[in-house]
This record gives structure tokens, sequence and C-alpha cells, in this order.
């Protein structure tokens, strides 16, 4: 396998072989897209990290958010330069080499079966909101994690469906939770503590930077989590109708999503309880709504949050099939993950990943509570995605130097593309070096690396064997 003639991927209809059926419509996409963005790091993570930053959380979401939109512009560059890749995985492998596509394939899948695994504890934890028993709590996480396999093996429609309706549910909550949260701060709503809702708790409560430095800078672990799933457009990409005009659109609405959906609805939160009084062990969505004695409207928030949590779950299962499919494909795993089912899905990969999510339930005992393994998790999920988010920028640092003329005539250059490639990788540098300063954070910067050196010992072995059979 040389770097000039990289391998066709399974869905190239060139190559002759079973391909994935394109299936998904823009709709299905635009919300697929949302949903990516809006996940159990904004639903669950949010609280931990108000409380470890307090106001200055909104400036921490809004530094990701732009350097992401960078990320997705290169990608969404390059996917669109050649319809045939499928992935990321895909010009990774063309632009750097056939290490690149092995290393980012793979880490790419381990990140969402560990991330589905992270959803998987946020929604036990969600369970037990009613319930009040764990063990029942994950039992009923259990079948809720086989029901979205199940679904997983039968369409890519049925799955474009299922993202859809999880996402709408998501937009109208947070729509909703800025609405009420608006008219509770306008009309001084006072909760059954006492409590007069009031924006100046941004400022008011320590200022806007109430942690220092120090506490601002650990809540980017789980801001970085909330973001994590915003590439899956262009893992769906392979499944879209019209990609030239579905990737743009929803790459181009990125920062609008991220001032909505993250900025105002924290503002709000941050606006009817001062940040110190958010419970750090709960959703702060579920919790504004229990604070102010809304009961009721707690129960349905906590429902969807259970939802998102769903949603993001079952994104996981998708990218970690379509990935490992990929990978098959390209000669880096097993060849009975490329077989496609009679309904054009990747069965077998579908199975095996979603059977690895069940390690949700041992982290879980392990950690003791809900959150604190969630933050265990979430953290080693953080650390993934920014080794592949880093790889997307690389790539494309590569792809300019490759293909200057194909860049200058490109209808989605990224904004200032000879410099920000390089901020935004020094940006992630910096992150890494954020996530050791934090002892929580830490244990999974240490044990990642374990991954990457299995990736090369395999690599190299399986680079070995080709050159002496060659």
């Amino acid at each position: 396998m040389s770097e000039d003639n990289p391998p066709r991927t399974p869905a190239d209809p060139a190559s002759g072989d079973e391909s994935l059926n394109r299936e998904l419509s823009n709709r299905h996409i635009q919300l697929i897209a949302i949903g990516g963005a809006i996940g159990t790091g904004l639903f669950m993570g949010s609280g931990k990290a108000i409380s470890l930053a307090g106001p200055a959380l909104l400036l921490a979401y809004l530094v990701i958010g732009l350097m992401l939109f960078f990320v997705m512009r290169a990608m969404g560059e390059m996917l669109l330069h050649d319809l045939r890749y499928k992935s990321f995985q895909d010009f990774s492998r063309e632009m750097i080499g056939p290490w690149a596509g092995f290393f980012a394939g793979w880490t790419y899948w381990i990140l969402w079966v560990v991330t589905a695994a992270a959803e998987m504890i946020a929604i036990v934890g969600y369970f037990d909101f009613w319930i009040q028993n764990l063990n029942v709590s994950m039992i009923c996480t259990a079948v809720l994690l086989v029901s979205l396999l199940g679904s997983n093996l039968l369409t890519v429609r049925l799955f474009g469906e299922l993202e859809f309706w999880f996402a709408l549910i998501k937009i109208i909550a947070i729509i909703a939770l800025i609405l009420v949260g608006t008219y509770m701060v306008a009309t001084r709503f006072t909760s059954p503590d006492g409590t007069v809702a009031s924006v100046t708790y941004l400022w008011s409560h320590g200022g806007v930077f109430p942690t220092g430095i120090t506490g601002f800078l650990a809540a980017f672990q789980l801001a970085i989590f909330s973001f994590i799933g915003t590439e899956l457009i262009g893992t769906a990409a392979a499944e879209t109708a019209d990609p030239h005009t579905t990737l743009p659109k929803a790459i181009n609405a990125i920062p609008v999503r991220i001032v909505v959906f993250y900025v105002l609805a924290l503002t709000v939160i941050m606006s009817v309880t001062p940040w110190d009084r958010v419970n750090p062990e709960m959703s702060p969505f579920v919790n504004v709504f229990n604070l102010a004695g809304l009961v009721a409207a707690a129960s349905v928030m906590n429902f969807v949050v259970l939802t998102s949590a769903s949603s993001s779950s079952n994104s996981g299962i998708f990218s970690t099939s379509r990935m490992l499919y990929g990978l098959a494909g390209s000669g880096y795993a097993s060849q009975r993950f490329a077989k496609l089912s009679s309904r054009h899905v990747p069965a077998n990969a579908l199975i095996l990943s979603g059977a690895l999510v069940f390690i949700a339930f041992p982290v879980l005992k392990l950690g003791g509570t809900v959150m604190r393994a969630f933050q265990l998790i979430s953290s080693v999920s953080s650390i993934l995605v920014l080794f592949v988010w880093s790889l997307i920028m690389v790539a494309y640092i590569m792809y300019r130097r490759k293909f200057p003329q194909p860049h200058r005539e490109s209808p989605f250059r990224v904004p200032g593309a000879p410099y920000m490639p390089w901020v935004v990788l020094a940006f992630f540098a910096a992150m890494l070096a954020v996530l050791g300063m934090d002892s929580q954070t830490r244990i999974a910067l240490v044990l990642t690396p374990v991954w990457f050196l299995i990736l090369a010992v395999i690599w190299n072995k399986s680079a070995k064997k080709k050159t002496v059979t060659t």
C-alpha cells in the first residue's frame, strides 16, 4: 500500500463494491449537525464546568467554538475537493500518508466508543432522577442501548429520522429554557428559597472570573467534550444526497448555533440562579427548574436531556460503525467489517461497536458516582478528539501544498487559510497542557498515550509484514 496509490474505500462507486446508500436528506444532515453540537457535555457536563469557572465558562465555549469552526471549514473544503472521501480518515491518508489514515480511523473509532459510553453513564443518572435506584437505572439504560443498536441495524434513513427528532426535541427544549429563563429574569422571579432571578449574577458573585484563571482553564476539558460530535457532518457525508449544498450550510451555521445553544442557554441558567449555587452533580438544565420550585418542568427537562444523551449515543454507534467499515475497506481492519447487510448497513461493525459501549457500566461501578465516572471517561474522549481535530488541520496544511490550484478555486475556502490552521494547532497544544494541570484530567492524559503506542506497534508490524510479502 503506497501513499501515491491509496486504496479506495468500499463506498467508492468506481470500485465495484457494495456501497453505502445516500439516504440522508438535507434536513437529516442539518439536524445531525445541530444534534452533534448539542450533547451531554452541555446538558450534564456544564454543571460541573460552571462550578469550576463560573460565568467565565461562556468565554471558554466561545473560544473553543471559534477554533472548531475553522476545523470544520477545513474538513468541509477537503471533503468537497474529492467526493470519494467519505470521512477525514480518507483525506488524512492521502494528504499525510497511510499511517495517518490508520491512526485517524482507529482513534475516531475508539473515541466514539468511549464517548457513547460516557453518554450511557449520563443516561443512568437521568433515569435515576426518577427511579432513585442505581441498579434499576442501569438496567433501563442497557435496554435503551440495545434498542439504539437495533434501530441502527435497520436502515441509515431510520438513523437519520431518529436523529432528526432527537435533535428537534433538544432545540425546542433549549429555546423553551431560554424563553422561560428570560421571562423569569425580566419579571424578577423569586424561587422558594428567596433567590431573585437577575442577570447581575454574571458578575456580582465574585466577578466574571470568580475562580481565577486556574478555574477558567479547568473548565476547558468539559467544554471540549461538549463539542465532540460536531464533526459528524463529515462522517455522514458519504450518505447524504447533495454534499455540495448540505455540507456548507451545516458548517457555516456552527457559529450561530454556538451562540444560541451554548452561550444564551448558560447565560440564562446563571442568571436565574447564581453560578455558585449550581449543583455540579446534576444537569443545570434540570436543576434550574428544581431551584425555581417547578418540579413538573424539571421532570420534563430531565426527559429532554435523556433524549439528548440517547441522540449522542445513537450518533456514536453510527459513527463508530462507519469508521470501522472504512478501516476494513482500507485494509486496516478485518474484511468481515467491510460487509454490508441486505439493508446496506455495516452490521458486523455495528454489533462490535455497540457491544463495546457496555464498558460504561463497569466504569460507573468503579467511579462510584455518575459525575465522577462521567468526568473520568469524558476526559479520555477530550484528549482523543483533540488528536483527531489536530490531524484534520495537519491534513489541511498538506492539502494546500499538494493541491494549490483546487484550493484557490474552491468555493468553500477556509478564511485565513495561510495562518489559521497553525493558530488552531497551537490552541490544541495549549489545551493538552491545560489538561495536565488538573488531577482528574491528568489521569486520562497519562493513560491515553497507551492507545497511540498500541496503534504504533500494530502499524509497524503491519508495515514490516507487507515489506516481507512484497
